[in-house]
Protein backbone atom coordinates (compact mmCIF):
# COMPACT_ATOMS: atom_id res chain seq x y z
CA UNK A 1 0.00 0.00 0.00
CA UNK A 2 1.32 3.45 -1.02
CA UNK A 3 1.80 5.71 2.43
CA UNK A 4 0.85 9.21 1.59
CA UNK A 5 1.79 12.26 3.01
CA UNK A 6 -1.56 13.22 4.21
CA UNK A 7 -1.17 9.52 6.16
CA UNK A 8 2.09 10.58 7.54
CA UNK A 9 0.58 13.73 8.11
CA UNK A 10 -2.39 12.36 10.44
CA UNK A 11 0.02 10.03 12.36
CA UNK A 12 2.27 13.30 13.10
CA UNK A 13 -0.23 15.19 14.43
CA UNK A 14 -1.33 11.69 16.70
CA UNK A 15 1.66 11.22 18.11
CA UNK A 16 4.48 13.81 17.80
CA UNK A 17 6.66 11.46 16.65
CA UNK A 18 9.49 12.56 14.16
CA UNK A 19 8.12 12.77 9.90
CA UNK A 20 10.68 10.03 9.22
CA UNK A 21 9.59 7.85 12.23
CA UNK A 22 6.19 8.28 11.01
CA UNK A 23 6.63 6.99 7.51
CA UNK A 24 8.78 4.44 8.49
CA UNK A 25 5.93 2.91 11.31
CA UNK A 26 3.43 3.69 8.29
CA UNK A 27 5.47 1.19 5.89
CA UNK A 28 6.08 -1.13 8.46
CA UNK A 29 2.45 -1.22 9.64
CA UNK A 30 1.61 -1.59 5.64
CA UNK A 31 -0.56 1.46 6.02
CA UNK A 32 -2.45 0.46 9.22
CA UNK A 33 -2.71 3.58 11.34
CA UNK A 34 -3.64 1.84 14.80
CA UNK A 35 -0.76 -0.78 14.17
CA UNK A 36 1.92 2.00 12.95
CA UNK A 37 0.42 3.81 16.23
CA UNK A 38 1.64 0.78 18.45
CA UNK A 39 4.94 0.71 16.73
CA UNK A 40 5.95 4.17 17.41
CA UNK A 41 4.82 3.53 21.48
CA UNK A 42 7.29 0.62 21.24
CA UNK A 43 9.95 2.58 19.69
CA UNK A 44 9.20 5.90 21.51
CA UNK A 45 7.73 5.09 24.63
CA UNK A 46 4.21 6.96 25.95
CA UNK A 47 4.92 9.76 24.53
CA UNK A 48 3.43 8.73 21.13
CA UNK A 49 0.60 7.19 23.31
CA UNK A 50 -0.28 10.69 24.97
CA UNK A 51 -0.58 12.48 21.84
CA UNK A 52 -2.88 10.00 20.51
CA UNK A 53 -5.72 10.69 22.25
CA UNK A 54 -5.77 14.67 21.28
CA UNK A 55 -9.74 14.82 19.92
CA UNK A 56 -10.28 16.97 16.98
CA UNK A 57 -14.27 16.68 16.82
CA UNK A 58 -16.62 19.76 18.04
CA UNK A 59 -19.96 19.93 20.11
CA UNK A 60 -20.69 19.66 23.77
CA UNK A 61 -21.61 17.51 26.98
CA UNK A 62 -24.13 18.46 29.05
CA UNK A 63 -25.73 17.01 32.22
CA UNK A 64 -28.90 17.20 34.14
CA UNK A 65 -29.60 15.77 37.69
CA UNK A 66 -32.68 15.98 39.46
CA UNK A 67 -32.71 13.83 43.28
CA UNK A 68 -31.45 9.96 42.25
CA UNK A 69 -31.94 10.54 38.52
CA UNK A 70 -29.54 12.21 35.86
CA UNK A 71 -27.92 11.85 32.68
CA UNK A 72 -25.15 12.78 30.60
CA UNK A 73 -25.35 13.82 26.57
CA UNK A 74 -23.00 14.22 24.11
CA UNK A 75 -23.90 16.51 21.11
CA UNK A 76 -21.73 16.99 18.09
CA UNK A 77 -21.12 19.91 15.44
CA UNK A 78 -18.71 20.81 12.97
CA UNK A 79 -17.01 24.33 14.15
CA UNK A 80 -15.92 25.52 17.82
CA UNK A 81 -17.98 28.39 16.81
CA UNK A 82 -21.43 26.99 17.07
CA UNK A 83 -20.30 25.57 20.12
CA UNK A 84 -20.91 28.62 22.13
CA UNK A 85 -24.60 29.65 19.87
CA UNK A 86 -26.93 29.76 22.60
CA UNK A 87 -29.51 27.31 20.47
CA UNK A 88 -27.06 24.89 20.01
CA UNK A 89 -26.20 24.77 24.05
CA UNK A 90 -30.29 25.05 24.75
CA UNK A 91 -31.01 22.02 22.85
CA UNK A 92 -27.55 19.93 24.57
CA UNK A 93 -29.27 21.12 28.11
CA UNK A 94 -32.95 20.10 27.30
CA UNK A 95 -31.51 16.95 25.36
CA UNK A 96 -30.13 16.16 28.80
CA UNK A 97 -33.31 17.31 30.59
CA UNK A 98 -35.58 14.94 28.58
CA UNK A 99 -33.20 11.71 28.81
CA UNK A 100 -33.35 12.31 32.75
CA UNK A 101 -37.08 12.90 32.59
CA UNK A 102 -38.45 10.11 29.79
CA UNK A 103 -35.29 7.38 30.23
CA UNK A 104 -35.49 6.62 26.02
CA UNK A 105 -34.26 3.39 25.16
CA UNK A 106 -31.97 4.51 22.08
CA UNK A 107 -30.99 7.06 20.32
CA UNK A 108 -33.58 6.95 17.90
CA UNK A 109 -36.47 6.91 20.80
CA UNK A 110 -35.03 10.27 22.14
CA UNK A 111 -35.23 11.86 18.61
CA UNK A 112 -38.87 11.44 19.05
CA UNK A 113 -39.33 12.74 22.01
CA UNK A 114 -41.28 15.84 22.30
CA UNK A 115 -39.32 18.94 22.20
CA UNK A 116 -40.52 22.60 21.23
CA UNK A 117 -38.09 25.49 20.72
CA UNK A 118 -36.77 28.27 18.53
CA UNK A 119 -39.96 27.90 16.50
CA UNK A 120 -39.15 24.17 15.72
CA UNK A 121 -40.90 20.85 17.26
CA UNK A 122 -42.67 18.90 17.77
CA UNK A 123 -39.42 16.65 18.51
CA UNK A 124 -36.04 16.57 19.42
CA UNK A 125 -35.39 15.37 15.72
CA UNK A 126 -37.42 17.66 14.22
CA UNK A 127 -35.62 20.85 16.31
CA UNK A 128 -32.31 19.36 15.44
CA UNK A 129 -32.93 19.43 11.67
CA UNK A 130 -34.46 22.89 12.44
CA UNK A 131 -31.21 24.15 14.22
CA UNK A 132 -29.54 22.49 11.05
CA UNK A 133 -30.98 24.67 8.59
CA UNK A 134 -30.86 28.13 10.65
CA UNK A 135 -27.61 27.38 12.26
CA UNK A 136 -25.99 25.79 8.47
CA UNK A 137 -23.93 23.71 10.52
CA UNK A 138 -25.11 19.89 10.54
CA UNK A 139 -24.96 18.72 14.45
CA UNK A 140 -25.86 15.63 16.12
CA UNK A 141 -26.99 13.37 18.83
CA UNK A 142 -24.05 11.51 19.22
CA UNK A 143 -24.82 9.37 23.27
CA UNK A 144 -25.97 9.43 26.43
CA UNK A 145 -26.13 7.77 29.83
CA UNK A 146 -29.18 7.97 32.37
CA UNK A 147 -28.44 7.08 36.08
CA UNK A 148 -31.92 6.09 38.21
CA UNK A 149 -30.43 2.94 40.31
CA UNK A 150 -31.09 5.20 43.78
CA UNK A 151 -27.77 6.14 44.31
CA UNK A 152 -26.70 9.52 44.93
CA UNK A 153 -25.61 11.51 42.01
CA UNK A 154 -22.86 14.40 41.40
CA UNK A 155 -21.79 15.79 37.66
CA UNK A 156 -18.76 17.63 36.82
CA UNK A 157 -18.20 19.71 33.57
CA UNK A 158 -15.06 20.93 32.87
CA UNK A 159 -15.92 24.30 30.35
CA UNK A 160 -18.51 22.19 27.79
CA UNK A 161 -16.09 19.66 26.44
CA UNK A 162 -15.63 17.03 29.74
CA UNK A 163 -18.29 15.81 31.34
CA UNK A 164 -18.45 13.59 34.27
CA UNK A 165 -21.58 11.81 36.32
CA UNK A 166 -20.53 10.18 39.53
CA UNK A 167 -23.15 7.68 41.31
CA UNK A 168 -21.76 7.22 44.69
CA UNK A 169 -22.92 6.85 48.71
CA UNK A 170 -21.42 8.89 51.53
CA UNK A 171 -19.96 12.34 51.30
CA UNK A 172 -20.98 14.83 48.20
CA UNK A 173 -17.75 16.88 48.92
CA UNK A 174 -15.60 13.91 48.18
CA UNK A 175 -17.73 12.90 45.11
CA UNK A 176 -17.45 16.13 43.87
CA UNK A 177 -13.78 15.91 44.11
CA UNK A 178 -13.48 12.50 42.54
CA UNK A 179 -15.68 13.40 39.77
CA UNK A 180 -13.16 16.25 38.53
CA UNK A 181 -10.46 14.06 39.34
CA UNK A 182 -11.68 12.05 36.95
CA UNK A 183 -12.06 14.72 34.36
CA UNK A 184 -8.56 15.56 35.27
CA UNK A 185 -6.84 11.73 34.68
CA UNK A 186 -9.49 10.29 32.50
CA UNK A 187 -9.34 6.57 34.08
CA UNK A 188 -11.13 3.93 31.37
CA UNK A 189 -12.89 2.40 34.27
CA UNK A 190 -13.63 1.89 38.39
CA UNK A 191 -11.13 -0.73 38.95
CA UNK A 192 -8.27 -2.57 37.30
CA UNK A 193 -10.57 -5.88 36.94
CA UNK A 194 -12.97 -3.44 35.26
CA UNK A 195 -10.16 -2.63 32.66
CA UNK A 196 -11.77 -3.60 29.05
CA UNK A 197 -9.81 -6.80 27.52
CA UNK A 198 -8.83 -5.27 24.42
CA UNK A 199 -6.67 -2.56 26.28
CA UNK A 200 -5.10 -5.12 28.22
CA UNK A 201 -4.25 -6.74 25.35
CA UNK A 202 -2.76 -3.51 23.29
CA UNK A 203 -0.37 -3.03 26.43
CA UNK A 204 0.89 -6.40 26.75
CA UNK A 205 1.59 -6.46 23.28
CA UNK A 206 3.29 -3.37 23.14
CA UNK A 207 4.94 -4.06 26.59
CA UNK A 208 6.31 -7.81 24.57
CA UNK A 209 7.77 -5.93 21.84
CA UNK A 210 9.85 -3.82 24.06
CA UNK A 211 10.83 -6.63 26.19
CA UNK A 212 11.40 -8.29 23.23
CA UNK A 213 13.69 -6.00 22.38
CA UNK A 214 15.92 -5.82 25.35
CA UNK A 215 17.60 -9.10 24.72
CA UNK A 216 17.28 -10.45 28.31
CA UNK A 217 16.53 -14.20 29.56
CA UNK A 218 12.79 -15.24 28.54
CA UNK A 219 11.66 -15.15 32.58
CA UNK A 220 12.88 -11.90 32.73
CA UNK A 221 10.68 -10.49 30.01
CA UNK A 222 7.94 -12.39 31.49
CA UNK A 223 8.21 -10.31 34.40
CA UNK A 224 8.94 -7.47 32.55
CA UNK A 225 5.70 -7.55 30.64
CA UNK A 226 3.92 -8.43 33.48
CA UNK A 227 5.37 -5.53 35.21
CA UNK A 228 4.02 -3.16 32.51
CA UNK A 229 0.85 -4.68 32.33
CA UNK A 230 0.38 -4.05 36.27
CA UNK A 231 1.66 -0.45 36.31
CA UNK A 232 -0.62 0.32 33.29
CA UNK A 233 -3.76 -1.09 35.17
CA UNK A 234 -2.53 0.80 38.14
CA UNK A 235 -2.59 4.20 36.29
CA UNK A 236 -6.32 3.63 34.18
CA UNK A 237 -8.15 2.38 36.93
CA UNK A 238 -9.88 5.16 39.43
CA UNK A 239 -9.65 3.58 42.64
CA UNK A 240 -6.15 2.95 41.85
CA UNK A 241 -4.73 6.14 40.83
CA UNK A 242 -3.17 8.83 42.97
CA UNK A 243 -5.67 11.37 44.04
CA UNK A 244 -5.17 14.99 42.41
CA UNK A 245 -5.80 16.35 45.73
CA UNK A 246 -3.17 14.81 47.43
CA UNK A 247 -0.42 12.47 45.61
CA UNK A 248 0.11 10.85 49.46
CA UNK A 249 -2.87 8.75 48.81
CA UNK A 250 -4.77 6.92 46.52
CA UNK A 251 -8.32 7.69 45.11
CA UNK A 252 -9.23 4.01 47.36
CA UNK A 253 -7.79 5.60 50.39
CA UNK A 254 -9.22 9.14 50.12
CA UNK A 255 -12.99 7.86 49.64
CA UNK A 256 -12.08 5.02 52.67
CA UNK A 257 -11.41 7.74 55.05
CA UNK A 258 -14.26 10.15 53.96
CA UNK A 259 -16.31 6.20 54.48
CA UNK A 260 -18.01 7.35 50.66
CA UNK A 261 -18.18 4.15 48.06
CA UNK A 262 -18.47 5.27 44.48
CA UNK A 263 -20.48 2.76 42.58
CA UNK A 264 -19.88 3.91 38.96
CA UNK A 265 -18.76 6.82 36.80
CA UNK A 266 -19.53 7.54 33.04
CA UNK A 267 -17.01 10.35 31.46
CA UNK A 268 -17.55 12.08 28.14
CA UNK A 269 -14.96 13.56 25.88
CA UNK A 270 -15.89 15.57 22.82
CA UNK A 271 -15.57 13.78 19.91
CA UNK A 272 -13.32 10.79 21.42
CA UNK A 273 -13.01 8.86 19.04
CA UNK A 274 -14.64 10.47 15.94
CA UNK A 275 -12.31 10.83 12.94
CA UNK A 276 -12.58 14.20 12.06
CA UNK A 277 -12.47 15.07 8.41
CA UNK A 278 -9.45 17.03 7.59
CA UNK A 279 -9.79 18.68 3.76
CA UNK A 280 -7.10 20.35 1.98
CA UNK A 281 -7.33 23.78 3.13
CA UNK A 282 -6.17 25.01 -0.34
CA UNK A 283 -8.16 22.93 -2.68
CA UNK A 284 -10.64 23.91 -1.05
CA UNK A 285 -10.03 27.79 -1.69
CA UNK A 286 -9.55 27.09 -5.03
CA UNK A 287 -12.20 25.33 -5.78
CA UNK A 288 -14.32 28.06 -4.22
CA UNK A 289 -12.80 30.50 -6.46
CA UNK A 290 -13.76 28.66 -9.06
CA UNK A 291 -17.11 28.20 -8.36
CA UNK A 292 -17.24 31.83 -7.92
CA UNK A 293 -15.63 32.41 -11.37
CA UNK A 294 -17.95 30.02 -12.90
CA UNK A 295 -21.23 31.58 -11.39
Amino acid sequence: MAITASMVAELRAKTDAPMMECKKALTEAEGNMEKAEEILRVKLGSKAGKAASRITAEGVVSSHISGNVGSLVEINCETDFVTKNDAFLSLASQVAQLVATHNPADLAALAALPLSMEGFGPTVEDVRKGLIGKIGENMSIRRFKRYADGGKLVSYLHGTRIGVVVEFEGDDVAAKDVAMHIAAMKPVSLSSAEVPAELVERERSVAQAKAAESGKPADIVAKMIDGSVQKYLKEVSLLNQTFVKNDKQTVEQMLKSVGTTVKGFTMFVVGEGIEKKVDDFAAEVAAQVAAAQGG
